[in-house]
């Protein structure tokens, strides 16, 4: 309970961010305000643990969820079904194009930060940055395959946040769980949007 307590934050963090993944899972467009006070959130935890590229990441996350709200209600006219705005499958070449840019702005972002901050894990970090760079911009243009990139990010910054509770004060535990319910969450998230596709029979443009 002093736990809890003493991270009132990281609490808010918590409930909001699975809020918004289970609205994310049932195609609700309210997951992107609530995505909104998320990111808000995790900027000042991530900040006191001097993870800067979360730091980047989060403000990001802002302004995407921003754009995917209005992308969500008012974008993709053209593979719009009656109104309802389907997920979409992404195309070989789009995949690939994303992929070079994840490993190449990791790579970018890690030198940086480790020669010029103090930043902690700077590969991990970076990587899990990048990546969800990308797999944001996935998720507000609804491509399905954005459930299988936020599963390997998902991966990755368990182990980040686990490594950080043990040495950071105030430690990063209640994430690092947060994270762990979002692999499951990823799985059920790119079942419902698959079915969804195929209850459907919905009219399917790969992207890119």
């Amino acid at each position: 309970m002093d736990y809890l307590a003493a991270n009132w934050l990281e609490v808010i963090g918590v409930v909001s961010g699975l809020l918004c993944v289970l609205l994310l899972i049932k195609q609700n467009a309210l997951t992107f305000p609530l995505g909104l006070l998320y990111a808000l959130v995790t900027v000042i935890v991530v900040a006191r643990s001097n993870l800067y590229a979360d730091v980047i990441l989060n403000a990001y996350y802002v302004l995407m969820n921003a754009y995917g709200w209005y992308y969500w209600l008012y974008g993709g006219e053209a593979i719009r079904d009656d109104g309802h705005l389907p997920p979409q499958p992404i195309s070989r070449n789009l995949c690939l194009a994303l992929m070079a840019i994840t490993v190449l702005g990791s790579l970018s972002m890690a030198y940086v930060l480790g020669s010029f901050t103090a930043a902690d894990l700077v590969y991990a970090d970076s990587f899990t940055t990048v990546a969800s760079f990308v797999a944001m911009w996935m998720t507000a243009r609804k491509l399905l395959a954005s459930w299988a990139a936020w599963f390997v990010i998902d991966v990755v910054q368990i182990a980040v946040y686990l490594v950080k509770g043990a040495t950071s004060d105030p430690g990063l535990y209640l994430y690092a769980g947060l994270y762990t319910v979002y692999l499951g969450m990823a799985v059920i998230g790119w079942r419902a949007w698959r079915r969804t596709m195929v209850s459907d029979n919905a009219p399917m443009h790969a992207a890119g």
